[in-house]
Protein backbone atom coordinates (compact mmCIF):
# COMPACT_ATOMS: atom_id res chain seq x y z
CA UNK A 1 0.00 0.00 0.00
CA UNK A 2 1.04 3.60 -0.55
CA UNK A 3 1.42 6.11 2.27
CA UNK A 4 -1.34 6.49 4.84
CA UNK A 5 -4.07 9.04 4.10
CA UNK A 6 -5.16 11.54 6.72
CA UNK A 7 -8.78 10.93 5.70
CA UNK A 8 -10.69 8.77 3.27
CA UNK A 9 -14.16 9.96 2.27
CA UNK A 10 -16.54 7.22 1.15
CA UNK A 11 -19.12 8.84 -1.09
CA UNK A 12 -18.98 11.99 -3.18
CA UNK A 13 -22.23 13.73 -2.31
CA UNK A 14 -22.45 17.33 -1.14
CA UNK A 15 -21.23 16.33 2.33
CA UNK A 16 -18.27 14.33 1.08
CA UNK A 17 -17.17 17.00 -1.40
CA UNK A 18 -17.53 19.71 1.25
CA UNK A 19 -15.34 17.64 3.60
CA UNK A 20 -12.74 17.33 0.83
CA UNK A 21 -12.68 21.12 0.47
CA UNK A 22 -12.05 21.54 4.21
CA UNK A 23 -9.41 18.80 4.16
CA UNK A 24 -7.68 20.56 1.28
CA UNK A 25 -7.73 23.88 3.10
CA UNK A 26 -6.00 22.18 6.03
CA UNK A 27 -3.45 20.56 3.66
CA UNK A 28 -4.46 17.08 4.76
CA UNK A 29 -3.89 14.16 2.41
CA UNK A 30 -7.43 13.06 1.57
CA UNK A 31 -8.91 10.50 -0.79
CA UNK A 32 -12.55 10.66 -1.89
CA UNK A 33 -14.02 7.45 -3.33
CA UNK A 34 -17.27 7.55 -5.30
CA UNK A 35 -18.87 4.58 -7.09
CA UNK A 36 -21.33 6.59 -9.18
CA UNK A 37 -21.85 10.25 -10.04
CA UNK A 38 -20.27 12.93 -7.88
CA UNK A 39 -23.03 14.81 -6.10
CA UNK A 40 -25.43 11.94 -5.43
CA UNK A 41 -29.21 12.41 -5.59
CA UNK A 42 -28.97 16.21 -5.86
CA UNK A 43 -27.94 15.61 -9.49
CA UNK A 44 -31.60 14.75 -10.17
CA UNK A 45 -32.67 18.29 -9.26
CA UNK A 46 -33.25 20.45 -12.31
CA UNK A 47 -33.26 23.80 -10.52
CA UNK A 48 -31.82 24.75 -7.13
CA UNK A 49 -33.34 27.68 -5.25
CA UNK A 50 -32.57 26.85 -1.61
CA UNK A 51 -28.75 26.84 -1.54
CA UNK A 52 -27.41 30.26 -0.49
CA UNK A 53 -25.89 32.17 -3.39
CA UNK A 54 -27.34 29.79 -5.97
CA UNK A 55 -30.48 30.66 -7.94
CA UNK A 56 -31.48 28.62 -10.95
CA UNK A 57 -28.42 26.36 -11.17
CA UNK A 58 -29.00 22.65 -11.73
CA UNK A 59 -28.03 20.00 -9.21
CA UNK A 60 -25.39 18.72 -11.60
CA UNK A 61 -24.06 22.24 -12.13
CA UNK A 62 -23.73 22.94 -8.42
CA UNK A 63 -22.04 19.60 -7.75
CA UNK A 64 -19.56 20.21 -10.58
CA UNK A 65 -18.56 23.39 -8.74
CA UNK A 66 -18.19 21.43 -5.48
CA UNK A 67 -16.01 18.87 -7.27
CA UNK A 68 -13.86 21.52 -8.97
CA UNK A 69 -13.34 23.22 -5.61
CA UNK A 70 -12.24 19.93 -4.00
CA UNK A 71 -9.81 19.22 -6.85
CA UNK A 72 -8.30 22.70 -6.56
CA UNK A 73 -6.24 21.42 -3.62
CA UNK A 74 -3.21 19.28 -4.60
CA UNK A 75 -3.51 17.17 -1.44
CA UNK A 76 -6.89 15.79 -2.55
CA UNK A 77 -7.46 12.72 -4.72
CA UNK A 78 -10.72 11.50 -6.24
CA UNK A 79 -11.15 7.90 -7.39
CA UNK A 80 -14.09 6.08 -8.99
CA UNK A 81 -14.64 2.62 -7.55
CA UNK A 82 -16.80 0.72 -5.06
CA UNK A 83 -15.81 0.37 -1.41
CA UNK A 84 -16.34 -3.24 -0.32
CA UNK A 85 -15.23 -3.10 3.31
CA UNK A 86 -13.83 -1.00 6.15
CA UNK A 87 -11.72 -2.55 8.89
CA UNK A 88 -9.95 -1.11 11.92
CA UNK A 89 -6.27 -2.01 12.16
CA UNK A 90 -4.21 -2.81 15.26
CA UNK A 91 -2.52 0.61 15.08
CA UNK A 92 -5.90 2.35 15.31
CA UNK A 93 -5.98 3.30 11.63
CA UNK A 94 -8.52 1.97 9.13
CA UNK A 95 -8.23 -0.15 6.01
CA UNK A 96 -10.64 0.82 3.24
CA UNK A 97 -11.06 -2.01 0.74
CA UNK A 98 -12.25 -1.37 -2.81
CA UNK A 99 -13.45 -3.45 -5.73
CA UNK A 100 -10.93 -2.44 -8.38
CA UNK A 101 -8.41 -0.01 -6.88
CA UNK A 102 -6.93 -2.07 -4.05
CA UNK A 103 -6.83 -1.25 -0.34
CA UNK A 104 -6.00 2.07 1.30
CA UNK A 105 -4.94 2.88 4.86
CA UNK A 106 -6.22 6.01 6.56
CA UNK A 107 -6.18 7.69 9.96
CA UNK A 108 -9.93 8.37 9.82
CA UNK A 109 -12.95 7.67 7.63
CA UNK A 110 -15.85 9.90 6.62
CA UNK A 111 -19.04 8.21 5.38
CA UNK A 112 -21.29 10.01 2.89
CA UNK A 113 -23.38 7.04 1.80
CA UNK A 114 -26.66 8.74 0.91
CA UNK A 115 -30.10 7.19 0.45
CA UNK A 116 -32.15 5.57 -2.28
CA UNK A 117 -35.93 5.56 -2.91
CA UNK A 118 -37.84 2.72 -1.28
CA UNK A 119 -38.95 0.25 -3.96
CA UNK A 120 -42.15 -1.71 -3.31
CA UNK A 121 -41.74 -4.36 -6.00
CA UNK A 122 -45.20 -3.78 -7.47
CA UNK A 123 -45.62 -5.49 -10.86
CA UNK A 124 -44.53 -3.02 -13.53
CA UNK A 125 -42.62 -0.74 -11.13
CA UNK A 126 -39.16 -1.86 -12.23
CA UNK A 127 -40.08 -2.28 -15.89
CA UNK A 128 -41.48 1.25 -16.25
CA UNK A 129 -38.92 3.10 -14.12
CA UNK A 130 -38.07 6.23 -16.11
CA UNK A 131 -40.95 5.50 -18.48
CA UNK A 132 -43.83 6.81 -16.41
CA UNK A 133 -42.69 5.54 -13.01
CA UNK A 134 -40.86 8.28 -11.10
CA UNK A 135 -39.51 8.93 -7.59
CA UNK A 136 -38.42 12.58 -7.75
CA UNK A 137 -40.91 15.38 -8.44
CA UNK A 138 -38.33 18.12 -8.95
CA UNK A 139 -36.46 15.90 -11.40
CA UNK A 140 -39.32 14.58 -13.50
CA UNK A 141 -42.35 16.88 -13.06
CA UNK A 142 -41.71 18.69 -16.33
CA UNK A 143 -42.12 15.45 -18.30
CA UNK A 144 -45.75 15.28 -17.18
CA UNK A 145 -46.80 18.80 -18.18
CA UNK A 146 -50.50 18.85 -19.00
CA UNK A 147 -50.96 15.16 -18.18
CA UNK A 148 -53.00 13.28 -15.58
CA UNK A 149 -50.84 11.41 -13.07
CA UNK A 150 -51.05 9.56 -9.77
CA UNK A 151 -49.06 9.74 -6.53
CA UNK A 152 -48.61 6.85 -4.11
CA UNK A 153 -48.16 7.82 -0.46
CA UNK A 154 -49.72 10.01 2.22
CA UNK A 155 -46.76 11.32 4.21
CA UNK A 156 -45.17 14.79 4.18
CA UNK A 157 -43.12 14.14 1.06
CA UNK A 158 -46.00 12.60 -0.90
CA UNK A 159 -48.52 15.36 -0.18
CA UNK A 160 -46.08 18.24 -0.55
CA UNK A 161 -44.77 16.82 -3.83
CA UNK A 162 -48.31 16.21 -5.07
CA UNK A 163 -48.99 19.92 -4.61
CA UNK A 164 -45.74 20.73 -6.45
CA UNK A 165 -46.68 18.41 -9.32
CA UNK A 166 -49.92 20.34 -9.94
CA UNK A 167 -47.75 23.12 -11.29
CA UNK A 168 -47.10 20.84 -14.27
CA UNK A 169 -49.75 18.10 -14.48
CA UNK A 170 -53.37 18.84 -15.31
CA UNK A 171 -54.55 16.53 -12.51
CA UNK A 172 -52.86 14.67 -9.64
CA UNK A 173 -54.65 11.81 -7.88
CA UNK A 174 -53.21 10.59 -4.60
CA UNK A 175 -53.64 6.92 -3.66
CA UNK A 176 -54.14 6.76 0.13
CA UNK A 177 -54.26 3.60 2.20
CA UNK A 178 -56.32 5.24 4.98
CA UNK A 179 -59.96 6.20 5.25
CA UNK A 180 -61.23 9.44 3.74
CA UNK A 181 -59.69 12.57 5.24
CA UNK A 182 -56.82 10.74 6.96
CA UNK A 183 -53.34 11.68 5.72
CA UNK A 184 -49.99 10.98 7.41
CA UNK A 185 -48.55 14.40 6.63
CA UNK A 186 -48.43 17.61 8.65
CA UNK A 187 -51.61 19.68 8.94
CA UNK A 188 -50.38 22.56 6.78
CA UNK A 189 -49.53 20.25 3.85
CA UNK A 190 -52.86 18.46 4.22
CA UNK A 191 -54.85 21.69 4.25
CA UNK A 192 -52.99 22.96 1.19
CA UNK A 193 -53.65 19.72 -0.70
CA UNK A 194 -57.36 19.67 0.21
CA UNK A 195 -57.72 23.23 -1.11
CA UNK A 196 -55.93 22.49 -4.38
CA UNK A 197 -58.56 21.91 -7.10
CA UNK A 198 -56.10 19.89 -9.19
CA UNK A 199 -55.58 17.26 -6.45
CA UNK A 200 -57.94 14.34 -6.00
CA UNK A 201 -57.76 11.35 -3.63
CA UNK A 202 -58.49 7.64 -3.82
CA UNK A 203 -59.10 6.53 -0.23
CA UNK A 204 -58.76 3.07 1.39
CA UNK A 205 -56.68 1.98 -1.59
CA UNK A 206 -53.34 0.58 -2.64
CA UNK A 207 -51.53 0.16 -5.94
CA UNK A 208 -51.72 -3.39 -7.25
CA UNK A 209 -50.15 -3.22 -10.72
CA UNK A 210 -48.72 -0.82 -13.32
CA UNK A 211 -49.64 -1.45 -16.96
CA UNK A 212 -48.52 -0.23 -20.35
CA UNK A 213 -46.50 -1.00 -23.44
CA UNK A 214 -43.45 1.27 -23.81
CA UNK A 215 -44.74 3.80 -21.27
CA UNK A 216 -47.14 3.70 -18.32
CA UNK A 217 -50.71 3.68 -19.61
CA UNK A 218 -52.76 2.49 -16.65
CA UNK A 219 -52.87 1.35 -13.02
CA UNK A 220 -54.73 -1.37 -11.17
CA UNK A 221 -55.92 0.06 -7.83
CA UNK A 222 -57.30 -2.14 -5.07
CA UNK A 223 -59.76 -1.00 -2.41
CA UNK A 224 -58.51 -2.56 0.83
CA UNK A 225 -61.97 -2.41 2.44
CA UNK A 226 -64.04 -4.03 -0.28
CA UNK A 227 -61.23 -5.99 -1.92
CA UNK A 228 -62.40 -4.79 -5.34
CA UNK A 229 -59.82 -3.85 -7.99
CA UNK A 230 -60.31 -1.29 -10.73
CA UNK A 231 -58.18 -0.17 -13.65
CA UNK A 232 -57.62 3.50 -14.41
CA UNK A 233 -55.86 5.29 -17.26
CA UNK A 234 -52.87 7.50 -16.44
CA UNK A 235 -49.69 8.90 -17.91
CA UNK A 236 -47.54 8.25 -14.85
CA UNK A 237 -47.16 7.35 -11.20
CA UNK A 238 -44.88 8.94 -8.60
CA UNK A 239 -43.77 6.85 -5.62
CA UNK A 240 -43.23 8.72 -2.33
CA UNK A 241 -43.10 5.92 0.21
CA UNK A 242 -39.84 6.78 1.93
CA UNK A 243 -36.10 6.53 1.46
CA UNK A 244 -33.63 3.84 2.50
CA UNK A 245 -30.16 4.76 3.81
CA UNK A 246 -27.39 3.02 1.87
CA UNK A 247 -25.59 1.91 5.02
CA UNK A 248 -25.30 -1.84 4.36
CA UNK A 249 -21.52 -1.44 4.21
CA UNK A 250 -21.20 -0.32 7.84
CA UNK A 251 -24.23 -1.60 9.75
CA UNK A 252 -22.04 -4.15 11.55
CA UNK A 253 -19.33 -1.56 12.19
CA UNK A 254 -21.06 1.58 13.54
CA UNK A 255 -24.24 2.12 15.52
CA UNK A 256 -27.39 2.68 13.45
CA UNK A 257 -30.97 3.40 14.49
CA UNK A 258 -33.94 1.11 13.88
CA UNK A 259 -34.30 2.52 10.35
CA UNK A 260 -30.61 1.91 9.56
CA UNK A 261 -29.58 5.58 9.63
CA UNK A 262 -26.14 6.10 11.18
CA UNK A 263 -26.18 7.57 14.68
CA UNK A 264 -23.92 10.63 15.03
CA UNK A 265 -23.35 13.39 17.57
CA UNK A 266 -22.93 17.12 17.00
CA UNK A 267 -19.38 16.54 15.66
CA UNK A 268 -20.70 13.90 13.22
CA UNK A 269 -18.80 11.24 15.16
CA UNK A 270 -20.16 7.70 14.94
CA UNK A 271 -19.92 5.09 17.70
CA UNK A 272 -16.41 4.21 16.44
CA UNK A 273 -13.73 6.85 17.17
CA UNK A 274 -12.18 7.97 13.91
CA UNK A 275 -15.27 7.23 11.78
CA UNK A 276 -17.58 10.11 10.87
CA UNK A 277 -20.84 10.21 8.90
CA UNK A 278 -22.57 13.06 7.09
CA UNK A 279 -25.59 13.86 4.98
CA UNK A 280 -28.69 11.84 4.24
CA UNK A 281 -27.37 8.54 5.66
CA UNK A 282 -27.35 9.97 9.20
CA UNK A 283 -29.95 10.73 11.86
CA UNK A 284 -30.73 14.32 10.94
CA UNK A 285 -33.67 16.72 11.05
CA UNK A 286 -33.24 18.06 7.51
CA UNK A 287 -31.83 16.34 4.42
CA UNK A 288 -30.84 19.10 2.00
CA UNK A 289 -27.69 20.02 0.10
CA UNK A 290 -27.04 22.92 2.47
CA UNK A 291 -27.15 20.73 5.58
CA UNK A 292 -25.05 18.02 3.96
CA UNK A 293 -22.40 20.58 3.06
CA UNK A 294 -22.41 21.84 6.65
CA UNK A 295 -22.09 18.26 7.92
CA UNK A 296 -19.00 17.79 5.75
CA UNK A 297 -17.37 20.93 7.14
CA UNK A 298 -18.06 19.85 10.72
CA UNK A 299 -16.83 16.29 10.22
CA UNK A 300 -13.65 17.32 8.42
CA UNK A 301 -12.76 19.78 11.17
CA UNK A 302 -13.60 17.32 13.97
CA UNK A 303 -11.61 14.56 12.28
CA UNK A 304 -8.58 16.83 11.96
CA UNK A 305 -8.64 17.46 15.71
CA UNK A 306 -9.12 13.72 16.31
CA UNK A 307 -6.01 12.83 14.27
CA UNK A 308 -3.91 15.45 16.08
CA UNK A 309 -5.14 14.27 19.48
CA UNK A 310 -4.49 10.62 18.64
CA UNK A 311 -0.95 11.45 17.52
CA UNK A 312 -0.35 13.31 20.79
CA UNK A 313 -1.68 10.45 22.91
CA UNK A 314 0.28 7.81 20.98
CA UNK A 315 3.49 9.81 21.40
CA UNK A 316 2.96 10.03 25.16
CA UNK A 317 1.93 6.43 25.79
CA UNK A 318 5.11 4.65 24.70
CA UNK A 319 6.94 1.91 26.68
CA UNK A 320 9.69 4.38 27.65
CA UNK A 321 7.33 7.23 28.53
CA UNK A 322 7.69 6.89 32.30
CA UNK A 323 4.97 8.30 34.52
CA UNK A 324 2.33 10.37 32.75
CA UNK A 325 -0.81 11.80 34.38
CA UNK A 326 -3.61 13.00 32.11
CA UNK A 327 -5.79 15.55 33.87
CA UNK A 328 -9.22 16.01 32.29
CA UNK A 329 -11.14 19.21 32.97
CA UNK A 330 -13.71 21.67 31.65
CA UNK A 331 -11.99 25.06 31.06
CA UNK A 332 -15.35 26.85 31.24
CA UNK A 333 -15.71 25.89 34.90
CA UNK A 334 -13.56 28.23 37.05
CA UNK A 335 -13.71 25.85 40.03
CA UNK A 336 -12.29 23.03 37.91
CA UNK A 337 -9.45 25.25 36.71
CA UNK A 338 -8.46 25.89 40.34
CA UNK A 339 -8.72 22.18 41.18
CA UNK A 340 -6.55 21.22 38.21
CA UNK A 341 -3.91 23.81 39.13
CA UNK A 342 -3.73 22.41 42.65
CA UNK A 343 -3.56 18.85 41.37
CA UNK A 344 -0.83 19.79 38.91
CA UNK A 345 1.23 21.30 41.74
CA UNK A 346 0.78 18.14 43.81
CA UNK A 347 1.88 15.77 41.03
CA UNK A 348 4.70 17.87 39.62
CA UNK A 349 8.10 16.27 40.03
CA UNK A 350 6.93 12.67 40.16
CA UNK A 351 4.55 12.73 37.20
CA UNK A 352 4.55 14.38 33.82
CA UNK A 353 1.19 16.17 33.79
CA UNK A 354 -0.78 16.59 30.55
CA UNK A 355 -3.89 18.74 30.71
CA UNK A 356 -6.83 17.59 28.59
CA UNK A 357 -9.56 20.12 27.76
CA UNK A 358 -12.55 17.77 27.46
CA UNK A 359 -14.46 20.28 25.34
CA UNK A 360 -11.80 19.83 22.64
CA UNK A 361 -9.79 16.73 23.62
CA UNK A 362 -12.24 13.97 24.41
CA UNK A 363 -10.65 10.94 22.73
CA UNK A 364 -8.81 9.46 25.72
CA UNK A 365 -11.50 10.69 28.11
CA UNK A 366 -14.14 8.77 26.18
CA UNK A 367 -11.90 5.73 25.70
CA UNK A 368 -11.53 5.46 29.49
CA UNK A 369 -15.29 5.70 29.98
CA UNK A 370 -15.02 8.77 32.20
CA UNK A 371 -18.14 10.88 32.67
CA UNK A 372 -17.12 13.40 35.36
CA UNK A 373 -14.42 16.03 35.64
CA UNK A 374 -11.92 16.89 36.82
CA UNK A 375 -10.52 13.38 36.52
CA UNK A 376 -7.02 11.96 36.27
CA UNK A 377 -5.65 8.91 34.45
CA UNK A 378 -2.25 7.58 35.54
CA UNK A 379 0.01 5.77 33.06
CA UNK A 380 3.42 4.17 33.52
CA UNK A 381 5.37 2.97 30.50
CA UNK A 382 2.33 3.49 28.32
CA UNK A 383 0.09 1.27 30.47
CA UNK A 384 -2.89 2.46 32.51
CA UNK A 385 -2.27 2.28 36.26
CA UNK A 386 -5.64 3.69 37.34
CA UNK A 387 -8.01 6.67 37.31
CA UNK A 388 -9.26 9.12 39.94
CA UNK A 389 -12.28 11.40 39.84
Amino acid sequence: MAETYDMIIVGGGAGGLSAAVYAGRAERKALLIEKGSYGGRINETREIRNYPGTIGDTGIGLMEKFKAHALAFPTNELKRTTVTGIKQLDNGNFLVQTKRRGDFETRCVLLDLGTKPRVLGIPGEKEFAGHGVAYCATCDAEMFKGKEIYVLGAGDQAIEEADYLTGFASKVTVIVLHEEGHLDCNEVAAATAFRNPKIDFVWNSTLEEIKGRDEVEGLVIKNVVTGASSEVETDGIFFFVGMIPQTELVRDLVECDDKDYIAVNEKKETSVPGIYAVGDCTQTFLRQVVTAAADGAIAATASERYVKEKKQIDSLLTPDAGKVAFVFYDPYDSEQIEQVSALEEKLRGEWRVERQDITRQSLLYGRLGLTASPATAFYFGGKLMGTEV
